[in-house]
């Protein structure tokens, strides 16, 4: 069977903010796409129920084949979005790769039981509670690289010492590890995703967008 026919143009799924649509159909673009389905039998075969292949297509119809700029932490993300054959993550439930790494590395990138997009290392560990939150992440880092006046990246302890009061979290990004937060004229991304994963509290990083106006705060 072929790959399903995918035009190399995409579009913003529905549910994502402007911003993100806007990222989405600039910034990003659409390569042929593995036709799960085909997998289907085969897979039941192995005992893998019908209601997780059910869920791999669905994210493969969602997101499958869809190339999106590097992300600013986790070397870039996944190079292209595309799931494969789940696997059972004891007693937690199932999970499946939500696309192969850009470079080598000691983790990949995995959909989780609920649906979380995580990394997958000698844990699974959820970052966005789901794919459109890694997404709007993508978006919202690009954007606020964009305008921003200055950025400053901070690492290991002194994450912990940032003060966040006045802030408030970015409720697109449906952050779980991973969070942003928006302040008066400054953005802050909190990427806790490797240190909580990896158990190495020395990759604890945020970057602080500062500067910003009412636009470069929103961004539709």
């Amino acid at each position: 069977m072929a790959d399903s026919p995918v035009s190399s143009i995409p579009v913003g799924p529905a549910g994502l903010s402007r911003r993100a649509q806007r990222f989405v159909e600039v910034e990003g673009i659409r390569v042929h796409r593995q036709d799960i389905l085909r997998h289907r039998e085969a897979w039941i075969g192995q005992g893998i129920p019908a209601a997780e292949i059910n869920r791999v297509a669905a994210f493969q119809g969602r997101w499958g084949g869809l190339v999106l700029p590097p992300a600013p932490f986790y070397q870039g993300g996944p190079r292209i979005l595309s799931a494969d054959c789940p696997k059972l993550m004891s007693p937690e439930g199932w999970s499946f790769p939500a696309g192969d790494c850009r470079v080598s590395m000691a983790y990949g990138f995995a959909i989780g039981p609920d649906g979380a997009f995580g990394i997958d290392a000698h844990r699974y560990t959820p970052l966005h509670a789901g794919t459109d939150g890694w997404v709007e992440s993508l978006a919202l880092a690009a954007h606020a690289r964009r305008w921003a006046r200055t950025v400053t990246r901070i690492t290991g302890e002194a994450v912990e010492s940032l003060d966040l009061g006045g802030f408030e979290p970015v409720p697109e990004v449906l952050g779980v590890t991973d969070t942003w937060w928006r302040g008066k004229d400054s953005l802050i991304a909190l990427y806790r995703g490797e240190a909580v994963g990896l158990d190495a509290p020395q990759c604890l990083e945020a970057h602080v967008y500062g500067g910003l106006d009412e636009w470069g705060l929103q961004g539709g």
